[in-house]
């Protein structure tokens, strides 16, 4: 049983990639995390030594710190974060305890550089339809829930990117990771690169987005649906970053979908509660 304040792993995997999951502060020190240098999908990095300065920034926030031990400094950072105001637990175990259960890590070496704010910045081709909405989706759920994305003309993004230090997706270029390749979508790429495909459901999305990405809807039932949604709601939306946010909780309803739901049913009666039998 997880101690006081901390947080089992086999529960905070359940929380990942959802609207709902917690900030995941990873503290460990550059040796350690030299020594095993993979995330939590959906953790930042924060430095132990300059606690002080950066605790104010999750006040309010539920937050879940991972440390190499889940010891001592895992709990004396969560207990600096509550006092901050902050709703803070310990990964029971730290990442040492996470990474033996198997449980999914994403390679930190396939990430882009980051900004001074910590950020990773992105650009792709303006008036996005799937993959442009999945991508970012994946990104902010799995990768850098404060990743930044840019959308210009198409011409314009390999400029872009020179110009901003963005790192540029799903476009035709020689060379470029993280765009198709071959018959899969760029949302496959990034999956497989940065070392997500561990995590239930996100295979299943994968094949939903390549069909609906790459006109092949007969590859899964549900890729011509999530086509005529994307279609949709690039009708919907003039501003490509509002159509994003919109397409967020598309994706996360589709994603709990595919990890949770794929047997169950409903019809007329499949929610009805049974009826109770009065004795005579």
């Amino acid at each position: 049983m997880p101690a006081i304040n901390a947080i089992a792993p086999d529960k905070l995997v359940r929380l990942l990639g959802t609207p709902r999951a917690p900030v995941i502060l990873d503290i460990r020190s550059d040796v350690a995390f030299a020594a095993e240098p993979r995330l939590i999908p959906g953790a930042i990095r924060r430095p132990f030594a300059d606690l002080a300065d950066w605790a104010p920034e999750f006040a309010d926030a539920a937050v879940v710190v991972a440390c190499e031990d889940g010891g001592a400094m895992g709990h004396g950072t969560a207990a600096w974060l509550r006092e901050a105001g902050a709703d803070a637990d310990v990964l029971d175990g730290g990442i040492r305890g996470w990474a033996a259960t198997g449980l999914p890590m994403f390679d930190t070496t396939a990430l882009p550089a980051r900004d001074a704010a910590g950020r990773t910045l992105w650009v792709t081709r303006a008036r996005p339809k799937v993959d442009r909405i999945a991508c970012p989706w994946l990104i902010r759920r799995f990768v850098d829930p404060h990743a930044k994305f840019l959308f210009v003309p198409a011409p314009e993004v390999a400029g872009v990117a020179q110009q901003m230090g963005a790192t540029p997706f799903d476009i035709e270029a020689d060379g470029l990771r993280w765009t198709h390749d071959g018959q899969r979508c760029t949302f496959d790429v990034m999956v497989e690169g940065f070392g997500l495909g561990g995590i239930d459901g996100l295979q299943r999305l994968a094949l939903i987005v390549r069909g609906a990405d790459t006109a092949r809807p007969d590859i899964v039932p549900e890729a011509a649906g999530l086509l005529a949604i994307s279609l949709g709601l690039s009708r919907l939306y003039t501003d490509d970053l509002e159509q994003l946010e919109a397409g967020i909780a598309i994706y996360d309803a589709l994603y709990r979908w595919c990890r949770d739901a794929t047997d169950e049913t409903h019809d007329w009666t499949s929610h009805k509660p049974a009826k109770s039998r009065v004795p005579a």
